[in-house]
């Protein structure tokens, strides 16, 4: 019985459906992030208020690598943002939006409120705060100049 309690941790689930996407680091495709995720998602049939805030969080974390990641590379580099998503027979989605920018010296420390590196653009700092209000999880991993992947979770209905 021991070995078919070993097997059965190894299986892990697959997702029912998926995807992945790269686009331009530009803040015209924020918008069109933000309809990918909600196409997709809708698959699940969201209410109004779970849809609203899976674009939202992706809205943010997009926004963040378009205004953070590439601020000091060179413009010749690919200055791309990377998107997928997958969704589990729970109800459970994932969406993972990556850069490979400057990277986040510190993520705790960006993870508070109100903590921008932009103060002179006016920009509030509520990006990771915003996310995580509206996801049931987020993982934030990165590494200076290697750049930045944000994983947020969030299950859809009562499955």
């Amino acid at each position: 019985m021991k070995s078919a309690t070993i097997l059965n941790k190894a299986i892990k689930e697959m997702p029912v459906n998926s995807f992945k996407c790269e686009f331009p680091a530009k803040s015209l495709n924020e918008s069109f992030a933000r309809i990918i995720v909600s196409a997709f998602v809708n698959q699940l049939d969201p209410t109004i208020a779970e849809l609203s805030d899976i674009k939202t969080s992706v809205s943010e974390a997009v926004t963040n690598s378009i205004v953070h990641a590439y601020r000091e590379t060179d413009i010749k580099k690919a200055q791309n943002v990377y998107l997928s998503g997958e969704y589990y027979s729970d109800g459970k989605i994932v969406i993972t939006v990556k850069d490979k920018g400057c990277g986040i010296p510190n993520i705790k420390e960006a993870m508070q409120p109100l903590y921008t590196t932009l103060p002179s653009d006016e920009r509030s700092g509520m990006g990771f705060t915003i996310i995580a209000s509206f996801s049931d999880k987020l993982k934030v991993s990165s590494a200076p100049n290697k750049g930045t992947t944000v994983r947020f979770e969030k299950r859809i209905g009562n499955t």
